[in-house]
């Protein structure tokens, strides 16, 4: 009997083993049983020669009339190739097979007087039809062939995920060489848990889903492992919540009379019955003894900001600091401003002009100059200010804090897990609470909610007097005058005295495509892009066109990532200030920017952008009392995958919903893994939107384990297949996550 962890080479042969190591990265007996399927192809049912149609895919049993060998002429200089072709029949017709690779293994194998089954596509050849490289299996001489024939023909043939150099039905028989000798398995599922959920054994499933008998048995076998991943994933999450339960962070309990309580009592406006009700959700969670790690989600001003200031607000009440960790240097010295305004003389501790409990908001970005860095450093450092706001810089090593106590990352799909957990490092005090802004969580997020490792509140009101948006896709390529209709649409709003935003993917000359001040986490995305597209639309060429074009007369400019910041900072002041009327930027201004007054937005080259972009981009418009328009323009067809995408972000406003749209085209990443984009998983069969109910099932199960039995000991085999699934790299990146 082999074991799961034995090399594939004594089984499968040195050839194959080379192969399956080098073209698939499977080098054990075990990686070879974990690569499943894809799916599933029928030979169909038994056709008489007589009766073949061009194109139809059929399975015939006939005897060998006669094969030939004979040279193919190629041009001059080329590698000379020859062609076997066989006859065959089965007394009703004749059929030619023709096969141009491997002659010589054919034609020892397709002698006359042979019979066989073959099984491939009907095409025709000067009026004759043949069958160009059938599948093929010769039936043994002389006993009864008629179950053979039947097995052949009906039996489900898996499809593997293969390549140029390892096809399918090489790995399918690599497979079948393992199910030969593996006999009998130990289950890592308890034998009661398999008997509560009706899961086939290990065996048994393997057997099943490598090489069926019938259809019917592929659903059982496919249930039973991916129950393997969701409970080993589970059990990994659940161990991670015990061994968080048990992680100092200091409590950073509310203060009465203090700096929040003077917030709240000088807010213009009362808070939203959702705002007062997470604020509490988050304000338990930072009195905690054990590190809070909160999702705060919400639509497109919904608030978020705000109750994340009231957070840090209390923590700096308890003795604390609060990070702001922002994406850009745009949005960094937007909330400056904005929590800088909001705060008033709270913000001014340490001054004549600040109030009795005062703090200092500090903003730490690259390209300060020296002495603002100077000053904002040594305010975090000693503790002078509560608050700091900054973009990657904070995650320098020489930035360090007196007291840090929280850690708000506003747009986590901007961040790599990496980064965002490059901060909690800087705590002196046991770990820092966490809280994560997004209006539009990436997959894998999506994923670690459903899966149970992250805690999620909710913002689902908005504030009173924030206007509706309307989203419309504009099909340029399909529709031109559409695209005409759209700057009148524009030109509109500006005679009603709004401004509007025109966005594209690029800036313009050598920069590359996409994203103009570095994203993380699959931002921006454009699944599915046609290769051999145009390049995409630049924004130092659109705000050109428009000005001498259909916007002509209209006070347009540009911004994007490669101005200078100051530059940058004007553009954005004479915008909020009404001095300009259309404002064409790259992705610069894709969380944060704050204009009550513009109404409308243009996202040229929708398509190109990731679904959270464009549900972040909508955000911009609409912040004031007056409706919002967004024009999503495109040159991708109707039923395309492209356009299924901007179909969906016109047709909600609700931020998980859009997440999984985006997860059905990108799935989760790895969960226990950094492959962010989900090409290369970990988990094989698993899909959260096909298997939220068996998730949920595994991880009731899994916290049951553990809470039984933290080390396993009772269940060796499952304590096994953890070990093994679960290394220690990915035991750090979920720590981290």
């Amino acid at each position: 009997m082999i074991s799961w962890d034995q090399p594939l080479r004594p089984i499968v042969g040195t050839a194959a083993a080379k192969k399956l190591g080098t073209e698939l990265d499977l080098h054990t007996v075990g990686d070879l049983l974990r690569y499943y399927p894809r799916r599933y192809a029928t030979r169909g049912e038994l056709t008489e020669l007589d009766s073949l149609a061009e194109d139809e895919q059929v399975t015939v049993v006939a005897e060998v009339l006669s094969a030939r060998t004979r040279d193919l002429r190629g041009k001059p200089g080329s590698r000379p190739r020859s062609l076997l072709e066989v006859v065959v029949t089965d007394g009703t017709g004749k059929l030619t097979l023709a096969f141009f690779n491997k002659v010589g293994y054919h034609s020892r194998e397709l002698r006359p007087g042979r019979r066989g089954m073959f099984a491939g596509k009907i095409s025709l050849y000067r009026n004759n039809r043949q069958l160009a490289h059938p599948a093929y299996e010769m039936l043994p001489d002389g006993g009864d062939q008629e179950d053979r024939v039947r097995e052949f023909a009906e039996r489900p043939i898996p499809i593997y995920p293969a390549t140029k150099d390892l096809t399918s039905m090489a790995i399918a028989r690599c497979a079948g060489l393992l199910l030969d000798e593996l006999g009998d398995l130990p289950d890592p599922l308890p034998a009661e848990l398999r008997a509560r959920h009706r899961l086939l054994g290990l065996r048994e499933a393997l057997e099943r889903i490598h090489r069926p008998a019938e259809e019917s048995e592929i659903g059982p076998a496919r249930h039973r492992l991916k129950w393997d991943e969701a409970l080993v994933l589970q059990l990994a999450l659940a161990g991670r919540r015990r061994e968080a339960r048990e992680l100092p962070a200091r409590p950073r309990p509310r203060v009465a009379g203090a700096l929040l309580d003077a917030f709240d009592a000088a807010l213009p406006f009362t808070l939203t019955r959702g705002q007062a009700e997470v604020g509490e959700t988050v304000s338990a969670g930072l009195d905690s003894s054990h590190p809070m790690h909160q999702l705060l989600q919400g639509d497109v001003g919904s608030g978020k900001t705000l109750v994340a200031l009231r957070a840090m607000l209390q923590v700096v009440d308890a003795g604390g600091q609060a990070v702001l960790l922002a994406p850009t240097e745009v949005l960094a010295q937007q909330h400056h401003r904005s929590i800088t305004a909001m705060l008033g003389p709270l913000a001014a501790g340490g001054r004549l002009d600040g109030a009795e409990h005062a703090t200092r908001v500090a903003l730490l970005t690259g390209s300060q100059g020296a002495p603002a860095r100077r000053e904002a450093l040594l305010e975090a450092a000693s503790g002078g200010a509560g608050i700091v706001i900054g973009t990657h810089a904070l995650l320098q090593e020489h930035v360090s804090f007196a007291d840090l106590g929280l850690v708000v990352v506003d747009e986590q799909h901007r961040f790599g897990v990496e980064q965002r957990d490059a901060l909690r490092e800087k705590a002196t005090d046991g770990r820092p609470h966490v809280l994560v802004m997004t209006a539009t969580p990436i997959p894998r997020t999506v994923a670690m909610t459903v899966y149970g490792d992250l805690d999620v509140v909710a913002l689902t009101q908005l504030p009173e007097g924030r206007a509706a948006v309307a989203t419309h896709v504009v099909p340029a390529q399909d529709k031109p005058h559409f695209l005409a209709r759209a700057w009148e649409r524009v030109r509109e709003e500006v005679r009603q005295g709004q401004q509007v935003y025109v966005v594209c993917p690029r800036i313009g000359g050598d920069d590359a495509e996409g994203a103009d001040e570095g994203a993380a986490d699959g931002a921006p995305a454009a699944p599915g892009e046609e290769p051999g597209r145009r390049a995409p639309l630049a924004v130092v060429d659109v705000a050109a066109e428009l000005a001498e074009g259909p916007l002509a007369g209209l006070r347009v400019e540009a911004l994007h990532g490669r101005l200078a910041p100051d530059e940058k900072d004007a553009l954005m002041r004479r915008f909020a200030e009404g001095d300009l009327d259309v404002l064409v930027a790259t992705t610069v201004i894709e969380v944060g920017v704050d204009v009550p007054n513009a109404t409308g937005m243009v996202v040229m080259d929708a398509d190109r952008f990731g679904v959270s972009q464009l549900h972040q981009l909508r955000g911009r418009v609409g912040r004031g009392e007056l409706p919002g328009l967004c024009l999503l323009v495109t040159d991708a067809h109707e039923g395309t995958p492209a356009r299924e995408r901007l179909d969906a972000v016109a047709a909600t406003t609700d931020g998980f919903a859009l997440s999984r749209v985006d997860l059905e085209q990108r799935r989760e990443g790895d969960v226990l893994g950094g492959a962010q984009s989900g090409r290369r998983s970990s988990l094989r069969l698993l899909t959260l939107l096909r298997d939220e109910e068996l998730i949920g099932a595994a991880r009731d199960e899994a916290v049951a384990l553990v809470e039984a039995d933290p080390e396993l000991t009772a269940h060796p085999d499952l304590a096994a297949a953890l070990s093994e699934l679960f290394d220690e790299e990915q035991a750090a990146y979920l720590d981290k996550t």
